[in-house]
This record gives structure tokens, sequence and C-alpha cells, in this order.
């Protein structure tokens, strides 16, 4: 059998399949926000990672957004929750605060105390549902895994696509990478915390929120 020419057709082919798999690399939509009135207030929801555990209360991650968004940010982190608790918490946590805007950092504990993945997924889509029916904007901060290294559970990344919502996925596995950053295992110190609320800075303009 003789060998078909290589001609133009095949080039042009090659090309085709070379820019359809770079494709899911250029990230395609980005999820959008409704733009925040300055001192709009934003809850901040989540376990210790939220809470600042390993630096002063004025160093965490929610004290400095504000700082630097000039929104009013709410802290409701709660050390040691795990996700069916912060499930169950998030419904007053609203009433009281009356966001515009949720941070949701959530599920740690699940990974540290080894309870179902599948578990944790879903009450962290529950209270994305539970957000949204009232008419509140989410953004979705994803924790890592304890490991060598941390790592990311794919659920976050496929709740916030199916969900639309903005999420930040790298920079908590960044922090605690870092020695410099952490103050223990799983903690951020003050710089790391820092860091963190830079990169939601960052988020909250790309989205349009800011």
């Amino acid at each position: 059998m003789r060998p078909v020419p290589f001609g133009l057709r095949g080039i042009l082919s090659l090309l085709l399949l070379v820019l359809l798999a770079l494709l899911p690399a250029c990230g395609g939509t980005k999820a959008k926000l409704d733009k925040l009135e300055r001192g709009a207030t934003v809850l901040a929801f989540g376990d210790s990672l939220t809470f600042g555990t390993g630096a002063n209360p004025d160093e965490s991650y929610p004290a400095v957004l504000a700082r630097l968004t000039g929104l009013k940010v709410v802290n409701a982190g709660v050390p040691g929750e795990v996700s069916a608790e912060g499930l169950a918490r998030l419904p007053d946590a609203i009433d009281e605060a009356k966001p515009r805007l949720l941070i949701l950092c959530h599920a740690g504990n699940d990974f540290l105390q080894k309870k179902d993945e599948g578990a944790a997924a879903r009450n962290v889509r529950a209270m994305i549902d539970l957000a949204k029916a009232r008419g509140i904007a989410v953004v979705l901060l994803a924790t890592p895994k304890p490991g060598i290294p941390p790592s990311v559970p794919k659920f976050y990344g496929e709740i916030a696509a199916q969900e639309r919502i903005p999420i930040e996925d790298g920079i908590l596995e960044h922090v605690l990478l870092d020695s410099g950053l952490k103050s223990d295992f799983v903690h951020p110190n003050a710089k790391g915390y820092a860091r963190i609320a830079e990169a939601l800075a960052k988020l909250l303009k790309n989205s349009g929120a800011i």
C-alpha cells in the first residue's frame, strides 16, 4: 500500500487538533459577579483557615481582605468545624450578617478527620445552593487535603463549574507548600493569610465584584 501524502489538508487537520487540545488549558469563560458597592457586607464562612488560627485576629484573611477592598468582611470561621456542622450553622450566619457575597472555605477538617469526601462535596454544594437561593453571590476557596504534597480535591472545581461561581483553587495549596507562610502543618501565618487575601481580592476584581 502506498503511503498517503501528508499535504496541506493533513497539516490543517493536525493544527485543528492541537488547538482543540489547548482549549481547556485556556480556562474558558470565567464566572462573573455583580459589582459590590463599597462597604457591602461579605460573609467569610469556614473553619480555622477563615478564623485565622496561627495569626492575630487583625491578620486573618477576612481582616486583610477588608482593608484591601473597602468591603465589610465578617469573619465567620469556627476552628475544628466539619462541613456538616457548617451547613447547619450557615443559615443563622447569613441571617445575622445579611451579606451580598459569601466566601466559602470548608471541608478541611473533613479531610483531616478522614471523613467521606463525597459527603463533604455534597455539604459544600448544599451551602452554595443555600446562599444562592437567598440571592447571595458565592466565591469558593478550595481547601487542599493534607499530604506530601497537599492537593486540592477535584470536586471543588467541578462544583464551581456546575454552579457557575468563581473559585480560587490554588492559593491555599501554594501557602501550605511554603514553610515561610505557615504557622504549623495546616495553618498559615500572618504572611500566608495576607497572600490568601491578595488572591481573593484579585479574584473579586477579575470577576467584576470590585
